[in-house]
């Protein structure tokens, strides 16, 4: 019975992600304070525990403030079912929770939610791919164009290319929008 209502809620929740996906792409992102971040943080957290409890699992959810954001981490039990096989449903759970923490606030969050350390992990893998093209670029002088990537991922890679003194540009359309580092 349980395994019934997991994949019917991983199948909102990949549904849903669509169609937030669409919403986050065209907003202004305001800066708040860490007050107001915190109450994100706990409004969310309620959230995903009526989430876990709905679909009987067990998590332990830490909340932070990070970058100018409320950071929600899910830890313990057996989660890596709402990642997905490359995340796709942890972002449908991270946009839905954004959804959630707007009905409350009135104001679109831009909260970051990981599950089971997959973003955690992910940072880490792109961090060293972003500094293994940034040497490719400096050593050609030319200009590398990665595979497409979720928002969060060429965040990651523009972040680390501006740290290496490069610089860095997206394009194209999402779900094929990708990154340019250029060698100089």
């Amino acid at each position: 019975m349980a395994k019934k209502k997991i994949e019917s809620l991983e199948e909102v929740v990949v549904e849903s992600a669509v169609v937030a996906e669409v919403a986050d792409s065209s907003e202004v992102k305001p800066v708040k304070g860490v007050a107001r971040l915190e109450e994100e943080g706990d409004i969310a957290a309620d959230y995903l525990e009526a989430l876990l409890d709905i679909a009987d699992l067990d998590g332990d959810i830490d909340i932070d403030v990070e970058n100018d954001r409320a950071s929600l981490a899910i830890v313990g039990g057996k989660l890596r079912h709402l990642v997905g096989s490359d995340g796709e449903v942890l972002d449908a759970i991270q946009e839905l929770t954004r959804l959630a923490v707007q009905t409350s606030t009135g104001d679109r969050s831009r909260l970051m939610l990981d599950i089971d350390n997959f973003r955690s992990h992910k940072k880490g893998e792109l961090k060293k791919l972003a500094n293994e093209m940034a040497d490719e670029a400096r050593s050609t002088g030319k200009s590398i164009k990665l595979a497409p990537m979720n928002a969060f991922e060429r965040k990651i890679i523009h972040d680390t290319i501006q740290e290496l003194g490069l610089t860095s540009e997206s394009d194209g359309e999402d779900p094929n929008r990708y990154v340019v580092i250029y060698s100089a």
